[in-house]
């Protein structure tokens, strides 16, 4: 809610309660005391400095972790893996620093919309001064091309428009009244007698008085939620922030039992300390930062190509779980490109086809193409689209832009569609104005003067006593005066903004008429419907959004009847109920939640209604994504779990308070990045399943071997060897796994759910407990042998059970692609990248087996080609079972098949 209900008051009222006067405007003493109280500058919090930033990204559990993990790889002189740690420490939180240090940017930002300067009076003088010495009271002096340099009530107003996008969302310049009075409950959009701080008068002059400085301004308002609004962590960070306090407690415990057994069996003290600190780095997934780094980088790579661009790295994943997308209408869900659809005289309704600006365009009666320049009538209305025009048509780097109105330059492209481009000489114009709501201008038509007029039907038809039809000029009846009523009012319920045109037949005196004289007598044409339309593929993505559980919701400054067709069209919504921003304050959370889903549409809301609903959405447990381009946006998307800004319409405030920025401003783009977040987690999940069910195998392996009384089944280095190359380079490459189908046909999952559901965790703790089987089994075998050929070295058999777990591990790779189809489903050359992640890491394995450098290093020693066939068999059976269930399942299928033909 604003501080003061300003807009309440009468000009007088106000100048009279802040003791002012409309012509002297203050004294010098009364400002000095006033800025003692007052000041016009957008406070600001005390800035965390960037060294607190930097230290606070070692605060994370998982970092906590790794950090440990480096101290112990460095006592046991595994300075490789100290060194990689290390590295993935440091990325991380030089990543997360540059994320958080942009993320203070956006207050200042705002800073930069205040005016440097301002005209007022004082002591009866006009002087300029800068705009922070403002006090409440000031008289300021208003010019077109100013920026409002405070909260203003104007005192006059001389056919001004001041652009308020940035604060409202409403896409036209705003015409404003000095002499209106308005009610409490109008929305900030009709405040038709208010200028707002920050917002840049387009037409017009006046004189106005301060009521609001600094940040009791609407826009300081912004900037204080914008402070005051906490970053959370995402559903990913939470869950590898608990994931990695379960594993320091797992670490310390199993890796003192495993020491301690040891140590009381009477294995050598050393020995078993190494062991155990090695048990512990083998433990600690700590690749695992690393890999979501890596996958979230390559997503961001891939939906910059889809013009997502991903300023915060967490967003990627967090998009995945999307529950609602509070999108906004003008340029998100429309084009932002006002074009003439319909057209009608009153003999004809003709539909207007075109794509936004492009002058290429297609006219259809009932169906069929038609000419508009066929038909006198309509020939003539278009030559006043284009005659009674300011605006131009230019092509910048492919695409055609509008310099000017977008509403006279919708008319300029219709002219352009129906072929007509050569503009008569004016000779004289009489321009549009607010309280006029036409514009007229004079051409010379062959051996006559012709006056065109364009404006407001209401306005217009009363000034004419004829129309055309058929290309015949007569008196217009009432019931034609109805019917072309009845005509507006119908394509006002669709939105569409209908405009009149009409011509008179001068002769050369008509400069001694005035404008009264010239706009009477009047021949109707027809009129005109514009509208911002939807984008192509907006209701094509809302489709999908619905199906994929995910709710859009249109929060929009707009008009509500704007508001309720445009989301009629796209599929937002088909209630009839549009939530207007002066209801939102009357309700609460509750009642505010249950409409926000059932409706779907808000209209006329302000910066503070758009953070409510967020925050409302958000204690309902929702993923939210907000959409936004206005200073009025920020603190909404600063607030959602992913803020989204447009790159195109997006001021830098709302940019610098978003996760993502749309490069194409569309909401199609939106969901292009919902699908990838999605695949992205998936990814996520496959390579945690692969990672801590060879961290869990590696464990329990030494683990049972020590409960059993075993000697040690793999030494220290081999387990680090193990850890550094069999378990990145395979992991990193399921994160590089391509989207499962049906991808967007499922729920998106719950804020709470664990990053194991779905039975996951079971299925990780089942294949740590089969590589523990596989490599002890494997580690007996090598027993039995080298008792049988008195070898008092264990070499043979830590080599046997040292490969069986690599290729356990190698075998598991294929299994973690997808939780609901085999590797043999999807196609084993689906991923290119893990077959060479896996020959990769079979290559060094080998080295180490055979090489013998390496043998001396690993105390490994050359295998045999029996031994060869015992360590895959066990090691791939499962894998091969799988094969097997592949090919029944493809004999079933075939089978089917023939019977449905045999049927047939």
């Amino acid at each position: 809610m604003l501080n003061s209900c300003w807009q309440e008051k009468s000009a007088w009222e106000v100048i009279t309660v802040l003791q002012s006067n409309a012509d002297t405007g203050l004294s010098n003493s009364v400002v000095r005391s006033l800025q003692a109280m007052f000041n016009n500058k957008i406070d600001e919090e005390k800035r965390i400095s960037p060294v607190k930033i930097l230290l606070d990204q070692f605060m994370n559990t998982m970092i906590l972790v790794l950090l440990a993990a480096t101290v112990i790889s460095g006592i046991v002189g595994a300075m490789a893996d100290a060194i990689t740690i290390m590295a993935i420490v440091i990325l991380n939180a030089i990543l997360g620093f540059i994320q958080e240090y942009r993320a203070e940017r956006s207050l200042e930002e705002i800073k930069k919309l205040a005016s440097a300067h301002a005209i007022v009076m004082r002591n009866g003088a006009r002087i300029k001064i800068k705009a922070e010495e403002l006090v409440p009271g000031d008289i300021v002096i208003i010019n077109t091309g100013d920026k409002i340099p405070a909260d203003l009530r104007l005192i006059e107003a001389f056919s001004m428009e001041i652009d308020e996008s940035t604060l409202t969302g409403e896409s036209h310049p705003v015409s404003k009244k000095a002499d209106l009075v308005l009610t409490s409950d109008t929305p900030l959009a009709e405040h038709k007698n208010m200028a707002y701080m920050g917002c840049s008068v387009t037409r017009g002059r006046g004189k106005a008085i301060v009521v609001e400085t600094g940040s009791r301004t609407v826009i300081g308002q912004i900037a204080r939620i914008i402070q005051e609004t906490e970053a959370t962590m995402t559903p990913l960070q939470k869950k590898l922030d608990q994931l990695g306090k379960v594993l320091i407690a797992i670490c310390i415990t199993v890796c003192a039992v495993v020491a301690s057994l040891g140590i009381y069996r009477g294995e050598d003290m050393v020995t078993m300390l190494l062991a155990g600190i090695s048990l512990a780095v083998a433990a600690i997934p700590e690749g695992l930062p690393a890999i979501v780094t890596v996958v979230l980088a390559l997503g961001v790579q891939r939906m910059a190509k889809r013009n997502a661009i991903v300023r915060k790295l967490p967003a990627v994943e967090t998009l995945g779980c999307t529950t609602v997308i509070c999108s906004d209408k003008t340029g998100t869900l429309t084009q932002n490109q006002m074009t003439v659809t319909r057209l009608a005289s009153m003999s004809k309704v003709i539909e207007v086809h075109g794509d936004g600006y492009n002058p290429r365009g297609r006219f259809l009666i009932d169906g069929r193409e038609a000419d508009p320049l066929a038909d006198k009538g309509l020939e003539t209305l278009m030559q006043i689209s284009l005659n009674c025009n300011n605006s131009m048509l230019e092509k910048k780097q492919g695409e055609y832009i509008i310099q000017g109105d977008p509403t006279e330059g919708a008319l300029l492209v219709m002219a352009n569609k129906a072929g007509m481009k050569s503009k008569a000489q004016i000779l004289r114009e009489i321009p549009f104005d607010s309280e006029r709501k036409r514009m007229s201008v004079v051409v010379k038509d062959k051996r006559n003067y012709m006056l065109q007029v364009k404006g407001s039907l209401d306005i217009l038809l009363p000034r004419c006593s004829r129309v055309m039809v058929d290309d015949r000029v007569r008196a217009i009846s009432e019931i034609e005066r109805e019917k072309i009523l009845a005509l507006q009012d119908a394509w006002g319920s669709q939105a569409l903004r209908v405009l009149a045109f009409a011509y008179r037949t001068i002769d050369d005196g008509y400069s001694k008429l005035s404008d009264e004289e010239l706009e009477k007598d009047l021949v109707l044409l027809g009129i005109c419907g514009i509208i911002d339309p939807p984008r192509p593929g907006v209701a094509a993505s809302v489709e999908k959004c619905l199906k994929a559980g995910v709710t859009p919701i249109m929060i929009t400054g707009d008009h509500p009847k704007t508001a309720r067709a445009i989301a009629s069209q796209v599929g937002i919504g088909f209630s009839e109920r549009v939530i207007n921003g002066s209801e939102i304050d009357s309700v609460s959370d509750e009642e505010l939640y249950r409409a926000a889903l059932s409706s779907r549409v808000f209209a006329r809301v302000t910066p503070q209604h758009k953070y409510r609903i967020v925050k409302v959405l958000k204690q309902k447990r929702h993923i939210v994504a907000m959409t936004g381009d206005g200073v009025n946006d920020a603190p909404a998307v600063k607030a959602a779990d992913i803020g989204i800004a447009m790159g195109i319409a997006g001021t830098e405030v709302t940019k610098e308070a978003s996760s993502i920025v749309l490069a194409d401003d569309d909401f199609s783009t939106i969901v292009r990045a919902i699908y990838e977040g999605r695949a992205i987690y998936d990814n996520i999940r496959k390579f945690i399943r692969y990672l801590l069910g060879c961290n869990i195998g590696e464990v329990l392996v030494m683990f049972v071997a020590t409960l059993l009384g075993f000697p040690l089944p793999m030494l220290p280095i081999q387990i680090l060897w193990v850890n550094l190359v069999t378990d990145g380079l395979p992991a990193m490459a399921l994160g590089l796994e391509p989207p499962e189908p049906g991808i967007m046909n499922r729920k998106p999952r719950a804020m709470e759910e664990s990053i194991f559901s779905h039975r996951l965790g079971w299925i990780i703790v089942g294949r740590g407990v089969y590589i523990t089987a596989v490599t002890l089994l494997a580690f007996t075998i090598g027993l039995i042998y080298c008792r049988w050929n008195n070898l008092v070295e264990l070499d043979t058999a830590r080599t046997m059970a040292f490969t069986a777990l690599v290729f356990a591990q190698l075998f598991y790779v294929f299994e973690c692609r997808s939780e609901k189809y085999s590797p043999f489903e999807l196609g084993m050359l689906g991923n290119k990248f893990l077959l060479y992640a896996v020959g990769c890491s079979i290559l060094m394995h080998l080295g180490v087996v055979y090489l013998p450098a390496l043998q001396n290093i690993f105390n490994t020693v050359s295998l045999e080609l029996w031994q060869w066939g015992v360590i895959l068999i066990l090691s791939g059976i499962k894998l091969l079972w799988k094969y097997v269930l592949f090919q029944f399942k493809k004999i079933a299928i075939v089978m089917k098949l023939a019977d449905r033909v045999n049927l047939a």
